[in-house]
């Protein structure tokens, strides 16, 4: 089998679908495709699409990632630009590469994202960033199937930055955009999360909910304290191209007479 590993991204309107959602559409692409899935085994075989830490419902993303399998070799390239022509506009498969490498999931260890934060001034937004860094941990609750839990947004976090919109908001609404970088741990810190610890420590409460977005998702680099891109190992795994019968015709024809 073939496998290849896609990005994704949901914007607009669909950033408000479910990944139960995205499943059913990828699902009918890869049908109008016509891709030569590979099927599991057993009384109800489904596709082979393995997905790997889908974003929230409710926050849109720059890099969702998925990866199928094939029964028969396929450009990655032409394959993107047909699934991406069947899904619909916001859900777009904007990268593909064939799988070289081992561990998608494992070189997904951390996240940054963009919280716009509407009807709050930059410079409130900037001193409760300042609180929550100076914190040693902050502890949130989140609501989930087995109840209350209570747990450390803070240790999560690996950079957190107030930026200021540029150019202003229209009509002189004050807004601040939060940076964030944070680490795949357990449980989970999602940004509404930080936006829970930013209340905890100075009170910080936008009067609207937060428009947010994941711009990258990858293996987090200590050292530079950046996200990289997860892809990156199966292209440089690529073999080279090799060279076209003219090319390798003009690289050994012997030189003719010096003019």
């Amino acid at each position: 089998m073939q496998r290849i590993r896609l990005r994704y991204t949901k914007r607009g309107r669909l950033r408000f679908t479910s990944h139960r959602d995205f499943q059913r559409a990828f699902e009918r692409a890869l049908r109008r495709a016509a891709v030569p899935m590979a099927y599991s085994a057993g009384f109800t075989p489904h596709p082979k699409v393995s997905y790997a830490n889908a974003a929230p419902t409710g926050t849109g993303s720059e890099a969702e990632f998925l990866e199928i399998a094939l029964t028969q070799v396929r450009d990655p390239e032409q394959l993107r630009a047909l699934l991406d022509e069947s899904m619909p506009v916001g859900l777009d498969i904007i990268d593909a590469v064939e799988a070289r490498t081992s561990g998608l999931a494992d070189r997904l260890t951390a996240s940054v994202w963009e919280m716009t934060l509407n009807g709050v001034a930059f410079e409130d937004a900037e001193k409760a960033v300042a609180a929550f860094n100076a914190a040693e941990s902050v502890e949130v609750q989140r609501r989930t199937k087995n109840g209350v839990r209570t747990f450390d947004a803070r240790g999560a976090v690996a950079d957190l930055q107030a930026v200021r919109p540029q150019p202003d908001m229209p009509g002189g609404e004050p807004c601040a955009i939060l940076r964030l970088v944070v680490r795949h741990v357990t449980p989970a810190v999602r940004p509404d999360d930080v936006l829970s610890g930013l209340h905890a420590v100075a009170d910080l409460a936008p009067p609207v909910p937060a428009a947010v977005t994941r711009l990258a998702q990858g293996l987090f680099d200590e050292e530079s304290g950046t996200v990289t891109d997860p892809l990156a190992p199966d292209r440089e795994a690529a073999p080279a191209a090799l060279p076209t019968a003219a090319g390798t015709a003009a690289a050994t024809a012997p030189e003719g007479p010096a003019a």
